[in-house]
């Protein structure tokens, strides 16, 4: 709260510009007896007999300082560093006593040298103060108390100098509204620094409850309560023995982590899943580790508890990961005995490699079942493309194309000599003057016999009887079952080749499991890790504090808004 300021209302009577300047009225020297019965009249500064350098006692006490030349004093006044207002305010209080001032600094020198201080609280009153009225032929009337200065004239000579009179000691209407201003000002820091004191302590009781005090309980119970849990790690890694003639993309990724990839992840798969869970409950009772009084509450299982919360305990405490750079399985297994661990770590591994076996004998299995389906098949055809041949041979009463083939050709080239040779000696006989005609007659005869034995080979060979099949016709189908049947062969021969390696496939451990760090009873618990665990907690409820105080004051920023 500020108090308003109040203004004194000053009179000022205005000269008339028509009339003469009145002259200006003489000071007239208070006595002592005359100032001592005015009110608040007192000499006392309330410093006793205390003396201060430059007081006003001295000052009237001091002898006037030897008068010198209009220049100089200007010159020190310049030099004194006066501010451009108090020059106006010099100039106007001169103006107000009608000194003949021709500068701001000459005005100063003139209020010096007529004993008015320019820069005096009361010398600026004197500005708006009025003149009191006087009657003609009367000395002015004294200036009323606290109201400026009075002159009095030195004993010995004519010089009036100014005496002090000290003004009532009241605040002025400045002083008290700075004075105001500066209590409410202190007063706002004091609610301000109050309020900042009480939302820090707000604040301090809020954090306790909502995290220091669930950080205290979590960090008693993982150091007090808890159950100990011992940790037993593994590491193995499944391996492929393929044969070293692998060429190709398969071959360049032999002996790499990429080749078993697809393996370890099946096998992490099934070691996490609730096949192999049921399999240790029913070896080694996985649900009776956790039941129990020798459990802490929190991790305790209940006595009716189903295979769903039996699971849900086996995904917490068997953690199964693989390293897809080293191609390595690793596995940590976390129970409430050093022993009970160990031996679960072992189930586990004996389960991993059973299924590795199974994934490889029934690979195995595919591959000779695939093999044996092929040779089959390639059987069956070579038997069909015999009887093909068989029956063509039944068909045609051929045993052999070829044979028939050479046969043919062998009497046809017989009848060919023979005809040949009856030509000659046709030839030899016409070649006489007067062939005989009857041993000619014979020989025609020969000629157009094994000339139409020829023809009728001839056209066995392509044309065919009326009662068969033409020898090339029979010949072609022949020689195309008897390509088949030499086809169905070999495929046959190369589907024993495969069924045979195969069996020597199936007969080797393709894929097995290799330990590379065996699990080892450990003598101290590793969990539950208190200091952590206690850490892991207060971040956690602290950034949900965060979170929901975040929420709230934006909620509460926009319903405001």
């Amino acid at each position: 709260m500020t108090t308003p300021l109040k203004a004194v209302r000053f009179n000022i009577r205005r000269p008339d510009p028509a009339a003469a300047p009145a002259p200006r009225p003489r000071p007239v020297a208070v006595p002592a007896a005359a100032a001592d019965d005015m009110p608040f009249a007192t000499h006392d500064d309330g410093f006793g007999d205390q003396h201060f350098p430059g007081s006003t006692r001295e000052a009237e006490a001091a002898p006037l300082p030897a008068p010198s030349g209009p220049e100089t004093q200007l010159e020190a006044i310049r030099k004194e560093g006066l501010t451009g207002r108090q020059l106006r305010m010099a100039r106007r209080l001169a103006q107000r006593h009608n000194l003949p001032a021709t500068s701001d600094f000459d005005a100063v020198r003139l209020l010096r040298q007529a004993g008015i201080d320019p820069f005096q609280r009361a010398s600026m009153l004197d500005l708006v103060a009025s003149e009191p009225e006087t009657a003609p032929g009367q000395p002015p009337a004294p200036p009323p108390p606290g109201t400026g200065r009075a002159l009095a004239p030195l004993p010995g000579d004519g010089v009036r100098l100014p005496q002090t009179i000290k003004p009532i000691q009241l605040p002025s209407t400045e002083q008290r509204a700075e004075v105001n201003h500066a209590a409410e000002i202190l007063k706002m820091q004091q609610d301000i620094a109050k309020r900042r004191k009480r939302k820090l302590a707000l604040l301090a009781a809020r954090m306790f409850v909502f995290v220091g005090l669930p950080t205290l309980i979590a960090g008693w119970y993982f150091a007090m309560v808890a159950t100990p849990l011992y940790s037993t790690k593994s590491e193995f890694v499944i391996q492929t023995a393929e044969p070293p003639a692998a060429s190709g993309i398969g071959g360049l990724l032999t002996g790499t982590p990429a080749a078993n990839m697809q393996d370890s992840i099946v096998v992490q798969g099934y070691l996490m899943s609730r096949d192999a869970m049921l399999r240790l409950e029913q070896d080694v009772g996985f649900r009776a580790a956790f039941q129990g009084d020798h459990m802490d509450p929190l991790q305790r299982l209940p006595d009716d508890a189903n295979m769903d919360d039996a699971y849900a305990v086996y995904q917490k405490r068997m953690m199964i990961s693989y390293d897809q750079t080293e191609g390595l399985i690793k596995m940590e297994v976390i129970a409430p005995d050093p022993q009970l661990s160990v031996q679960w770590s072992e189930k586990l591994i004996s389960y991993a490699e059973e299924q590795v076996d199974h994934m490889s004998k029934r690979k195995r299995e595919n591959t000779m079942q695939d093999a044996q389906k092929n040779y089959e098949d390639a059987e069956a055809a070579v038997l069909a493309a015999q009887r093909r041949v068989i029956e063509l041979q039944e068909k045609f009463k051929v045993l052999s194309s070829d044979v028939e083939v050479t046969l043919l050709t062998q009497q046809i080239g017989a009848l060919e000599t023979q005809l040949t040779q009856e030509r000659l000696s046709l030839a030899q006989m016409e070649a006489n003057e007067s062939p005989n005609q009857a041993r000619m007659e014979p020989v025609k005869r020969r000629i157009a016999t094994l000339e139409e034995q020829i023809a009728i080979l001839r056209a066995k060979l392509t044309e065919g009887s009326a009662s068969g099949e033409s020898l090339a016709r029979i010949q072609g189908e022949l020689l195309i079952a008897q390509a088949d049947v030499q086809t169905r062969q070999m495929l046959m021969a190369q589907a024993l080749q495969a069924m045979e390696n195969s069996r020597v496939e199936a007969n080797r451990q393709v894929r097995y499991l290799s330990v590379s760090v065996s699990p080892v009873p450990t003598d101290a618990p590793a969990y539950p890790r208190s200091f952590e665990n206690t850490l892991v907690t207060m971040l956690i409820l602290l950034g949900i504090y965060l979170m929901v105080s975040m929420t709230i004051s934006i909620l509460r920023e926009q319903v405001s808004a």
